[in-house]
């Protein structure tokens, strides 16, 4: 009873120490030039599913639950923020070179598409950000048409990733 007694006690106090270990918050002031609405026209239906739906993992402004207050959960939502915006970060979109633009407005349609995108983890709780068909088309269409201005912009060898000379994706070397 005496172990069972300490081993409750050691929790608690392990418990209550890591309360005071808290990850950074993602709440830095967003910059109009920066942004992706600073390269392309993104409407206004367009900005609030980006807003509901990605941006607390895809910016620098994240929208905090009341259990990004209790360890170890605000350890875990932190780590998918900066996961999430090592991928992809709208508030620094123009600082991403024009091939890297065309590859993650592609990256956004495959996600959507897949379903990858929302994180099923994050819809669980964020139940106001699952996307309805119609938003997914929304979504898919702008990022099309984003895609289609860049390539009126750049020519399209200069927006494709680059693999080496006579090598595609796929093919084998044979001797």
């Amino acid at each position: 009873m005496k172990i069972v007694k300490l081993s409750l006690l050691v929790l608690v106090v392990a418990f209550v120490a890591i309360q005071f270990i808290r990850p950074e918050r993602n709440d830095h002031p967003r910059s109009p030039q920066t942004g992706i609405s600073a390269l392309f026209q993104v409407p206004d239906s367009v900005q609030n599913i980006l807003r509901t739906s990605c941006y607390d993992c895809h910016s620098d402004s994240t929208r905090y639950p009341w259990y990004f207050s209790v360890q170890p959960a605000a350890w875990f939502l932190g780590g998918h923020i900066r996961d999430g915006k090592r991928g992809l970060n709208f508030d620094e979109y123009a600082h991403y070179r024009p091939f890297q633009q065309f590859g993650k407005l592609a990256q956004i349609e495959r996600h959507i598409t897949e379903g990858d995108m929302p994180l099923s983890s994050y819809l669980l709780i964020h139940r106001d950000a699952v996307l309805s068909q119609d938003q997914k088309d929304v979504l898919i269409a702008w990022t099309k048409a984003m895609r289609d201005s860049l390539k009126s912009r750049y020519p399209l060898d200069s927006l494709e990733r680059h693999r080496p000379r006579g090598r595609e994706e796929g093919e084998r070397k044979t001797n």
